[in-house]
Formats: C-alpha cells, sequence, structure tokens
C-alpha cells in the first residue's frame, strides 16, 4: 500500500507543475499587503463571486484580431502589429517605417486599404472593416518584408 501512495504523490507533484498561463498585450497587476489582481484587457466578465467583503470576477478572454499565420520575407526586418485584440485601431511599430507601405487585402483577395508607415508607430482605423479574413503586408519598393494573415471577429 505505502508503495501506491508514493506512486500516486510523485504524480500530484509533477502535475501541479502545469499550470495555465495568459499572454496578453494589454493589462496589469495590482497588489498590497491584503490582496493581489491581475487582468487584461479584452476579458469578458462570465461571473462574478462576493462574500458580503470580497469580490472576484472571472472571465475569459474574448479577442477580435487573431493572427492566423505570418509570412517572414525578410527575416532582418522587425516589426509588431498590436493590439490583439484589437477593435478600432490596429498598430503597425517598427523602427524602419520609411518607405515602407502597408497594405490590407480582404479573404477574396480584394484591396481594403493601402498608404504609407507615417512612424515608428503607425495606427490604421480599422472599426468600419467586417468580421472575417484579412491579409497586411508590408512591402519596401515593391519587396515583400512580411504578410499577415488575419480574422477579425466583432
Amino acid at each position: 500500500m505505502p508503495k501506491y501512495v508514493l506512486v500516486f504523490l510523485l504524480i500530484l507533484t509533477n502535475l501541479t507543475g502545469f499550470t495555465q498561463e495568459v499572454i496578453a498585450t494589454q493589462g496589469d497587476s495590482y497588489s498590497n499587503e491584503n490582496a493581489s489582481v491581475d487582468f487584461t484587457i479584452g476579458e469578458v466578465v462570465i461571473n462574478t463571486l462576493t462574500d458580503g467583503v470580497n469580490d472576484v470576477t472571472q472571465g475569459f478572454l474574448q479577442t477580435n484580431w487573431n493572427f492566423v499565420d505570418m509570412v517572414d520575407h525578410t527575416p532582418n526586418f522587425e516589426v509588431v502589429i498590436f493590439p490583439n485584440p484589437a477593435e478600432d485601431i490596429l498598430n503597425i511599430q517598427t523602427n524602419s517605417f520609411e518607405n515602407i507601405t502597408y497594405s490590407i487585402y480582404d479573404a477574396l483577395g480584394k484591396l481594403i486599404l493601402q498608404d504609407k508607415l507615417q512612424a515608428e508607430l503607425t495606427p490604421i482605423p480599422t472599426s468600419n472593416l467586417a468580421s472575417g479574413f484579412y491579409t497586411v503586408t508590408l512591402n519596401e519598393e515593391g519587396r515583400n518584408l512580411k504578410t499577415f494573415k488575419l480574422a477579425k471577429i466583432k
């Protein structure tokens, strides 16, 4: 019998190392001597519990933009597209923005938006885009740098 208890404890010890993790683009953590709270922007509330003094709100992340795929045509060109989730604005951030254009295509390959990057951080208004799949390409003088495949969910 003690052998089975030892095996059970070893298995239980190994399983406690696997925990859930949230990788979020926005949010924060606060703590004091009594409590701590972590939150992410875009988290939908599904349940609130209270004991009369303390409230706990549970939720899950409801994304509006999902990065489906990225094709890296030029590995030394570094760029970040955020936030994820995004509703009204999609930001493109890169240190090398001169002569770089972005193009957004719908799922049928129709050009929806096209313009030049204006600064290291270029916001793109996306509130008028319908739900669906889109492709964002970044080009420099006709040469593909990166291609992002996105899904927008309202």
